[in-house]
């Protein structure tokens, strides 16, 4: 069993920045990928970033490629996701997902575990 948890939401303005922490814990595998995904009220959960485990190819969705960035501790097992600029439409609240043969990291159903979500809130 592996346990995520996520930290780091809260309630900002517009143009600010957030850092969100996802720590993993259990019997971690050696080769997991990560995810971060976000899901607000009456909308499908959206793929916002994810990062292979050497921690050299990340991916981002269009919305998040130039303001978020994701990266990754192993020795911690922790992995961060770093926001700026937010925007209202970034309210949602963000799950961090791992997966041990995850191929299409975009894809919600390639993950095995997720974590309970945190709650971003950006005001205008």
């Amino acid at each position: 069993q592996v346990h995520l948890v996520e930290s780091g939401g809260g309630l900002v303005q517009a143009g600010a920045s957030l850092e969100l922490t996802c720590e993993l814990s259990g019997r971690t595998h050696s080769s997991w990928g990560v995810g971060w995904f976000r899901q607000s009220p009456g909308n499908e959960r959206e793929f916002v970033a994810a990062i292979r485990y050497s921690g050299l190819t990340t991916y981002y969705a269009t919305f998040a490629r130039g303001r978020f960035t994701i990266s990754r501790d192993n020795a911690k097992n922790t992995v961060y996701l770093q926001m700026g600029g937010l925007k209202p439409e970034d309210t949602a609240v963000y799950y961090c997902a791992a997966g041990y043969t995850v191929v299409v990291f975009t894809t919600p159903e390639q993950y095995d575990y997720w974590g309970q979500g945190t709650q971003v809130t950006v005001s205008s």
